[in-house]
């Protein structure tokens, strides 16, 4: 048996300028997801992803008419939150049915999810490069640990980047991997491998979680106070009532040797200091 871990990302890796208007397009969050899923789950969760894209979007570019190549034109998460929080009543209620079926699919392939949430500081340099690096270190972290549990081994897939990029994570993995003392990662077979999301369903998913979930949330809960923008819209909070506790539900967390909770979604909040509860429920 073998697990599967697909990686991607919503957001940037820029700076978050200090004023903002509101159709200023920079992103206040960095969101990197994990999905596992099990190989043996793959062809069956690939026919029911491309069964529902084409219910939900029949006039999608599809290349031909044949099933399998429906796999190839994206649903975009970036479209479908943009559709679910700014659309027309009937663009809006076609988008959250479709993502009411995506998290269906989720639960009924007990996939799990992870990732990490970077808030940004408006006019503090934001390290991309560093940030990106450890949520990868995280994320290959958790998804060891549930392999652990398992008692599986696993690969990881990442949404390719470019060449540079992808070479320079997939060190900071091998090093950590490889390294003499305390090699780490030890239930992953392998570096990283880099995928185009067009023939990838799990990447597609990912994609989803990370762009139509997990960005427009915490976009809005945790820098609403301190930004005007696009991205930050009070409809992010009906998402939140809609689908916080069945997001919270399919976590992979764990308690490590030191005792301390880890996994599942982790926020860095370096302004209001909120954690990721913040994500799933209202805070009272």
């Amino acid at each position: 048996m073998v697990k599967i871990c697909y990686i991607d990302e919503s957001g940037d890796l820029g700076t978050l300028p200090v004023n903002s208007s509101p159709k200023d397009n920079h992103q206040p969050v960095l969101a990197i997801a994990g999905i596992f899923i099990d190989h043996e789950d793959l062809y069956n969760l690939t026919h029911d992803f491309i069964k529902l894209k084409h219910r939900y979007y029949p006039g999608l570019n599809y290349p031909t008419d044949k099933f399998l190549d429906r796999i190839i034109p994206e649903i975009k998460g970036a479209d479908l939150r943009r559709n679910a929080m700014r659309g027309s009543k009937r663009i809006k209620r076609h988008a959250i049915g479709f993502l009411d079926r995506i998290v269906d699919l989720f639960y009924k392939y007990n996939i799990r999810i992870v990732g990490r949430i970077w808030v940004k500081i408006p006019g503090k340099p934001f390290n991309g490069k560093s940030v990106y690096t450890s949520s990868i270190q995280s994320i290959y972290t958790y998804f060891d640990n549930y392999l652990q549990q398992e008692s599986d081994y696993g690969i990881v897939i990442a949404d390719s980047r470019d060449y540079m990029k992808n070479i320079n994570l997939s060190h900071s993995v091998f090093t950590q991997k490889f390294q003499h003392l305390y090699p780490l990662y030890q239930n992953i077979v392998e570096m990283p491998c880099f995928g185009h999301s067009n023939n990838l369903a799990g990447l597609q998913l990912c994609d989803i979680l990370s762009s139509a979930f997990l960005f427009p949330i915490a976009s809005y809960v945790y820098c609403h106070h301190n930004v005007i923008n696009v991205h930050i819209q009070p409809a992010a909070l009906e998402l939140r009532d809609r689908y916080g506790h069945r997001l919270r539900e399919l976590q992979h967390r764990f308690t490590n040797k030191d005792g301390f909770n880890m996994g599942g979604i982790v926020v860095s909040d370096p302004i209001q200091k909120q954690n990721a509860i913040a994500m799933f429920k209202e805070i009272k």
